[in-house]
């Protein structure tokens, strides 16, 4: 766990948490109501990012400019990762302050063509918001949209802004669903290196140009994948 911060740099933006650009200005400001508290804000912002920006493996890259807060919500889909920026993007331009956290995890929700890129099931810095409401830091993971859950028939993660929202160990039929394998901690925003490091150690070839050929990242193919695992 890094060192404690004064708030206001958890309010200030970042490199990739840019809550100070245009777009994320006016999204946070059509979200939220001055006339609700925080924690109801921040509970719309949550849903919001959770079911309109899609979540996307496929989309993974290692530009940096693919990071920013600001590109996924011009895009509309994502990895965890960058939908973790974007809610705490949100939140800090609606005055929620807002950190990111880290954690490899063993992902059992996947696709015939991830496996095969990646030559695993851990997914290393898994990415999630801690927001801070109500005088305590609470841990928010937006990444599976609804309709993501619906087709791989996995519970849907809550957000009440009181406790910690992670990833359930089991789907709704008690597979088993995701297991977190080391908490890399929590920062003001994305350490971006040490992330490139790792994912270079972990994934070797996943993000050069062979990679490519077998789909990912391919933007367009995730839902027909995914319709194909689950015969949906």
């Amino acid at each position: 766990m890094k060192a404690a911060r004064p708030t206001e740099n958890y309010l200030a933006p970042g490199r990739f948490i840019d809550s100070d650009h245009p777009a994320i200005v006016a999204q946070a400001a059509a979200l939220v109501r001055e006339s609700a508290g925080q924690l109801e804000n921040a509970l719309a912002l949550y849903y919001w990012v959770r079911d309109r920006i899609r979540y996307n493996p496929y989309t993974a890259t290692l530009d940096p400019d693919s990071f920013l807060a600001s590109t996924t919500l011009a895009a509309g889909e994502g990895w965890c990762v960058p939908k973790a920026l974007l809610l705490s993007a949100l939140c800090r331009a609606a005055g929620i302050p807002a950190r990111v956290g880290f954690a490899d995890v063993r992902n059992h929700l996947s696709t015939a063509r991830m496996r095969a890129v990646m030559q695993t099931d851990i997914f290393y810095f898994h990415g999630y918001s801690v927001l801070q409401l109500e005088g305590r830091w609470v841990k928010a993971t937006p990444a599976f949209n609804i309709e993501l859950c619906d087709r791989f028939g996995l519970q849907p993660l809550e957000f009440n802004g009181r406790e910690d929202s992670l990833y359930h160990p089991f789907d709704r039929a008690g597979n088993r669903h995701m297991e977190y394998l080391n908490d890399r901690g929590e920062y003001p925003d994305l350490p971006f290196e040490q992330l490139v490091a790792v994912f270079r150690e972990h994934y070797p070839g996943m993000f050069d140009r062979a990679a490519a050929s077998t789909g990912l990242p391919d933007r367009a193919s995730w839902e027909g994948d995914v319709a194909r695992e689950t015969g949906s």
